[in-house]
């Protein structure tokens, strides 16, 4: 269930989407085409991620990696909002941002198939679905709320914060997910 409420964590408070529009048009004045950018930028490092993830399969801790992949996530949320005016800058934060989203869902997904008995598998994998679709949201009205009572910069860089301290408060109070190896063959985190 850990890596349901890490993933939640990440999107919920870490997925700025529903502010590029504003900062497109008020903070980085980039128009349409960098709005564009501004959405495509983390695919396009989930997609240079998946490329590369080949040394996936040697790490054994695989609950670490989960964690760092999320606060990895967070930290490039944060850095991209604080780049505001270096949109260059921003997109590769962004890219770099996807693509801890990706590690992180593999992982995610190789725990979630390895760790849960086959009766539960189905029903657990209906609750991935769903924390998959909804968490990011989730993230739009929770940054939509914060952009709109501060700003869209702010809400970028708080969400990015929040992520972060939600994935130490995570780590503190389910240690299991941090002592989770492969091959493991324990459910309790």
């Amino acid at each position: 269930m850990s890596t349901f409420v890490i993933d939640l964590d990440a999107m919920i408070f870490g997925m700025p989407r529903a502010a590029f529009p504003a900062l497109a048009q008020d903070v980085l004045h980039v128009g349409p085409q960098g709005l564009g950018l501004l959405y495509a930028a983390p695919a396009a490092g989930a997609l240079v991620g998946a490329l590369t993830a080949g040394w996936v399969g040697s790490i054994r801790h695989q609950g670490r990696a989960v964690i760092w992949a999320v606060a990895l996530w967070g930290a490039a949320i944060t850095a991209f909002g604080i780049s505001e005016r270096w949109f260059v800058v921003g997109l590769l934060f962004l890219a770099f941002a996807g693509a801890a989203d990706v590690i992180s869902a593999v992982f995610r997904g190789t725990i979630l198939q390895l760790s849960v008995p086959d009766e539960l598998r189905g029903r657990l994998s209906a609750v991935h679905i769903m924390v998959v679709t909804g968490g990011p949201r989730l993230g739009d009205v929770e940054t939509g709320v914060v952009a709109g009572l501060v700003s869209p910069t702010f809400a970028v860089i708080s969400g990015g914060v929040a992520c972060l301290a939600g994935v130490v408060i995570l780590a503190a109070l389910v240690p299991q997910l941090a002592r989770y190896r492969a091959g493991d063959d324990t459910a309790d985190g």
